[in-house]
């Protein structure tokens, strides 16, 4: 991965036009086909499998004047008047009248003062609420017709007395879209702001913003693209702005800040941007690759519209991280060594025997690793008592009740809930077939005052059956709010009475409705939280494990992500059910937050703290490993101590922009964002403010230094068989360190020195012991062994399919195992004894141009195999010539137990003076192996 960005950065920054126009062209192909393709977003809530939405489904079947949205007029008339009096009886009647003619998207009316129907006036006769139905949800209902109800509303209100209030509302106003404001703008102008003081440049400061800019807008149009083939809710392209704003930003200032040390430090521009690409670059992949994941894993609710968004997100991140390690680098290239920006000033000479001043990172880390416990107790005893609100956190799907008081529609909900009770703004149904029924009326009757006698019911508007008496509809009004906590209650006991009610009955009763739709959802995700949380753990123990080859370092990363999603947690709950610091924050409404807060938080929140975790931890190990060597591979307590004090001063800067910039933009979200992203930006911004400064900077330290040398202790057995994922671009500080080796731009096809491959998981022995060889393009090499295992790893080492574990080897100009890629790809492999048709591998492994093969196993070949086999060299070598004009020289590694016979069939293949190469190494005695079947055969696996 490395050594691919190194490539790729070195590409960028020489090609800078190239790298801009081709982005900017992308980016105007994906908004002309959002434009063309753009069939706007989706703000209905469905959830397969539940009983609410086979409930809606079977309304739509057999009752389509129920299933659909709704929208409800409510009419408060002055004090001491009534709505059942004079001009509003009349006035009240010619709207339902004209709401009834406004076209085929209008199924039914329900009038306040049909006697069939109760619950649409109040008990003091005050208020009415006039019921509009419509054919389908509301995404399906025109605008044409919004603005014709909105008409009729005001032609009423114009008609009535005056102190009359009047207020359109209903499911079909009850969501609002989200919309970006100028205090989300303010936000990326704090980015900016902290972006010129960590550069010391105005130039440079824009290079993170412009490519995070451009992987948003390239992301926003790619998702109203895919409206044109799936349903995408309204909230999706909104926290893909957020969230890919956020990382994009992070992202290209890793790598540009790296690269602005180098050059500061002395190093070419070009090389310092493809070193800095190669490096931050892979610890950005790295963590592109935890959020990606983590997103897509928010599927384990099982709800298409979070999975939807997660996909969304997970679009956005990537784009980020290719952006970052593509236009950050050719953005780079335009400035050149201007990088650097403006100097600081020479501060005037100290005394002598004055102390050099220390900077405030170096006296955080020291105070914070001379006190370690003490440290590690306050962190974790702090944020416990943080998190303490969320034992209070409910969830609910956002309704009217939370958009801004000035919404008609908000307006609307609170009217209903003063004169109708706060049930009236979410009525449950339950229906079933009653096709069996002899009485149909009298069978709906009773069963609707059955179920108004259930705790929590508050009245039973309606019991009836439908047109054609096959399907009934019990309309029930709870006593409590659609998002409180008791209705939820309700719903479960309703569902509860089901063998009652059928055995009373005869009827399967289902419970349903867009209030129950919603505590369906909820429940959904709040089930879903402990094994998406279990998954996100277990995750990160995963790839730490791998990255850091320690076992206490993800255990201690792991429990702190846990604790910065338990305080987000808790600041959300204090803000928006406690009502702490709700009015400054413009919290329209206290109560439950919006039920995927939980889980996009903790998935998003994951990637960000792996990312602060592995920049400061990877330059901690490293500066281990340096003491460590330093003294002769030995290290104790204060070789580790030195290392995370160290590695934290070298990363802090750094980490801390990238931190108080994320905190920027989500909390811009907060004071004027929507009322769905209001909560989870909160999160966000508590979450990452919390994980960057007590978590990473503060706590991690701290166990760092309690745990010492021991912080880095892993089983070798373990070590051995997790793979390796290079984030800090090992292989290519190798690569750039090794590049003299043989020596610059060598000419040989192999060469090797002191290659080691291990026989066994604790490094005890070599089954390839110091090998060292070289041979030019066109020339052979016949290494030997007794043992055929010993040959095999030979073979495999150095045809890129088994990694070497000491020494140095380059294959066709390119490292291994860096390169291990390449040289599979043009580095044949013939493997022959044993084989079905030798022959054929051979060809197989000579064909397409290829101009480096390793056989092995060429002495076993007897007969007219042989003579094949050096016919098969031979023409390999000639079409090589005639292919690159005799330039084409054809290069044979051979490996055998006997020299002599492959000396025989090289000489018939016209292959002169080979190098020999006696191989040594020994295999470690297995009881259980068969000898036929070499143990190079599980090492190639």
């Amino acid at each position: 991965m490395s050594t691919l960005l190194f490539t790729l950065g070195r590409w960028s920054f020489r090609h800078p036009w190239r790298v801009l126009v081709s982005w900017l062209l992308i980016l105007v192909i994906a908004g002309g086909g959002a434009l063309l393709l753009n069939k706007g977003t989706d703000n209905s809530f469905t959830i397969p499998g539940t009983e609410a939405q086979e409930g809606l489904e079977l309304l739509n079947r057999t009752f389509p004047q129920a299933s659909g949205t709704s929208a409800q007029l409510v009419i408060v008339a002055p004090e001491d008047d009534s709505v059942r009096e004079q001009p509003f009886s009349d006035a009240i009647a010619g709207a339902v009248s004209d709401f009834g003619d406004l076209g085929d998207d209008v199924l039914a009316v329900t009038d306040p003062f049909d006697e069939t129907v109760s619950g649409l006036i109040s008990e003091d006769d005050r208020a009415a609420i006039v019921r509009v139905q419509f054919d389908g949800e509301a995404t399906a209902i025109s605008a044409e017709t919004k603005d014709a109800l909105t008409a009729v509303s005001d032609d009423l209100r114009d008609e009535l007395p005056a102190g009359t209030q009047i207020a359109l509302g209903g499911d079909l106003f009850s969501t609002s879209i989200p919309a970006l404001s100028i205090v989300e703008v303010v936000g990326v102008l704090i980015a900016l702001f902290v972006l010129i003081v960590t550069f010391r440049s105005f130039a440079v400061s824009w290079f993170p913003l412009a490519s995070a800019l451009i992987g948003v807008a390239l992301a926003t149009a790619l998702i109203f693209v895919a409206t044109q083939f799936a349903s995408v809710s309204a909230t999706t392209p909104l926290l893909s702005v957020m969230l890919g704003l956020a990382v994009g930003i992070d992202y290209s200032l890793f790598i540009a800040a790296r690269h602005q040390d180098q050059v500061r430090a002395g190093m070419d521009p070009e090389e310092s941007a493809a070193r800095s690409t190669g490096t931050a670059g892979s610890s950005v992949a790295f963590a592109g690759i935890t959020v990606l994941i983590a997103l897509i894993g928010l599927g384990f609710a099982g709800i298409p519209f979070l999975t939807t968004m997660g996909i969304a997100a997970a679009v956005a991140v990537a784009i980020a991280v290719v952006v970052a390690v593509t236009l950050t680098p050719a953005l780079l290239g335009f400035v050149g060594p201007r990088v650097a920006g403006w100097r600081r000033r020479p501060r005037r000479p100290r005394r002598a025997a004055a102390r050099p001043r220390r900077s405030f990172s170096e006296r955080w880390v020291r105070g914070v690793t001379r006190h370690p416990l003490i440290t590690t107790i306050a962190v974790v005893a702090g944020l416990g008592v943080v998190a303490i609100p969320a034992a209070s956190l409910t969830l609910a799907l956002p309704n009217a009740g939370v958009q801004p008081p000035s919404s008609e529609a908000r307006q609307a909900y609170d009217l209903t809930a003063e004169h109708f009770g706060p049930g009236a703004n979410g009525p449950l149904i339950m229906t079933g077939t009653i096709v069996t029924s002899t009485d149909p009326l009298t069978l709906m009757q009773d069963i609707g005052d059955d179920i108004a006698q259930i705790p929590g019911v508050k009245e039973v508007a309606l019991a009836t059956p439908n047109e054609t008496a096959d399907t009934g509809l019990v309309q029930i009004v709870p006593e409590t709010a659609p998002d409180s906590p008791e209705t939820a209650d309700l719903v479960r006991e309703l569902r509860a009475q089901h063998d009652r009610l059928l055995d009373e009955y005869g009827v399967d009763l289902k419970v349903t409705g867009f209030t129950a739709v919603g505590i369906d959802i909820s429940d959904r995700l709040g089930e879903a939280l402990l094994p998406f949380g279990i998954f996100v753990v277990g995750l990160s123990l995963i790839l730490l494990t791998i990255v850091f080859r320690s076992i206490w370092v993800p255990i201690k990363a792991a429990l702190g992500y846990l604790l910065s999603v338990l305080a987000a947690f808790g600041a959300v709950a204090a803000v928006f059910e406690w009502g702490w610091f709700a009015d400054l924050l413009h919290v329209t409404r206290e109560g439950p937050v919006i039920s995927f807060m939980p889980i996009i938080l903790m998935g998003v929140l994951f990637g960000l703290a792996m990312d602060y975790e592995v920049f400061l931890v990877s330059r901690m190990r490293e500066d281990y490993a340096h003491g460590r060597r330093a003294r002769g591979g030995r290290a104790d307590r204060l070789t580790a101590v030195g290392a995370v004090r160290s590695g934290f001063t070298s990363s802090a800067r750094v980490v801390t922009a990238a931190a108080v910039i994320m905190f920027a933009v989500f909390a811009a979200f907060v004071p004027e964002g929507d009322s769905s992203i209001k909560p989870i930006a909160l999160g966000l911004a508590v979450g990452i403010a919390v994980d960057a400064f007590l978590i990473r900077m503060t706590l991690v330290p701290a166990v760092m230094a309690l745990l010492g040398e021991k912080a880095w202790w892993m089983p070798r057995w373990l070590d051995r068989v997790l793979p390796h994922f290079d984030i800090e671009g090992e292989a290519v500080e190798r690569e750039l360190s090794l590049r003299d080796w043989p020596e610059r731009n060598t000419s040989a096809a192999l060469v090797g020195e002191d290659v080691i491959v291990h026989a066994d998981h604790d490094a005890t022995a070599s089954i390839l012991s110091a090998a060292t060889f070289r041979i030019e393009p066109g020339e052979s090499l016949v290494a030997t062994h007794a043992d055929p295992r010993v040959g095999r790893a030979f073979a495999l080492a150095v045809s890129g399919r088994l990694r070497i574990d000491d020494g140095r080897l380059r294959v066709g100009g390119h490292l291994l195992p860096e390169r291990a890629a390449w040289v599979r790809a043009h580095v044949g492999l013939a493997l022959l004894d044993g084989a079905a048709d030798p022959v054929g591998e051979l060809r197989a492994a000579v064909a397409g141009g290829t101009r480096i093969v390793v056989v092995d196993g060429l002495d076993s070949l007897t007969g007219g195999d042989r003579d094949q086999a050096a016919a098969v060299l031979r023409d390999a070598a000639s079409e090589l010539d005639e292919l690159h004009a005799g330039a084409g020289a054809l290069t044979v590694v051979a490996v055998a137990r006997r020299e002599h016979a492959v000396l025989d069939i090289l000489a018939d293949a016209r292959r002169s003076a080979p190098h020999s190469l006696p191989l040594t190494g020994r295999v470690p005695a297995a009881p259980e192996a068969d000898p036929s079947h070499p143990i190079s055969e599980v090492i190639s696996s």
